[in-house]
């Protein structure tokens, strides 16, 4: 039904241990870290949160993170593939349970429409952790705001979001992607995210029901 949520899904989680020189330089991974978790996830944008709440879970370092298209069966939608990294393995490991953890229990898509073919995906962080950070130049502890949706779709929801709320933009994405679709990424109070994600919701449902309109 729309609205649905859709639990996100861990595709494969495994660790490596004393990786090779060639994986230490592609993964541009920190000194003394030669232990890594690397994972795939269904759905890309749950992966990229997830990495980031490891990073304030446990002592890692998200050391990669990047998309590819094909994920929870619909036309628009990733996957994710995350590499990270630490000094020990018992760090590495605990990393990575918490990421399983968090994209199985907290974090996924929700359905547009009555049978789920069409998704988006929208949730707050409260306090993002150093992935987010680096990847945003913003402080550690921002809130924001993580919306995505298929490409019409996600431009006409995060217009809304920019002129109904009080958030700030710090990243915006329109296709073509990789995983062919659109969204951005908000800051401002945590409250104000909330509302960002409740009004890009609420503006895709409302594209998708009525897609033409003239």
């Amino acid at each position: 039904m729309t609205g649905d949520s859709l639990k996100a899904k861990v595709i494969s989680a495994k660790l490596l241990t004393a990786v090779d020189d060639i994986m230490i330089k592609k993964f541009e991974l920190p000194e003394n870290h030669s232990d890594i978790g690397i994972f795939t996830t269904e759905t890309d944008e749950a992966g990229y949160v997830a990495i980031d709440e490891a990073t304030k879970e446990a002592n890692i370092t998200a050391a990669y993170a990047r998309s590819s298209y094909g994920g929870v069966g619909c036309e628009n939608g990733g996957q994710m593939l995350g590499v990270i990294s630490g000094t020990s393995i018992d760090d590495v490991k605990a990393g990575l349970r918490y990421i399983v953890d968090f994209i199985s229990r907290k974090s996924g898509l929700y359905s547009a429409n009555d049978d789920g073919s069409i998704t988006y995906f929208a949730q707050t962080v409260a306090s993002i952790g150093s992935y987010f950070s680096n990847r945003l130049n913003l402080p550690k502890g921002t809130a924001i705001a993580y919306v995505a949706a298929p490409p019409l779709e996600g431009i006409i929801g995060v217009d809304e979001v920019l002129r109904t709320t009080e958030v700030t933009v710090v990243e915006f994405w329109d296709t073509p992607t990789t995983t062919n679709r659109s969204g951005a990424i908000f800051t401002g109070t945590s409250s104000d995210c909330d509302a960002a994600c409740r009004t890009f919701a609420q503006t895709v449902i409302k594209c998708v029901r009525k897609q033409v309109d003239l």
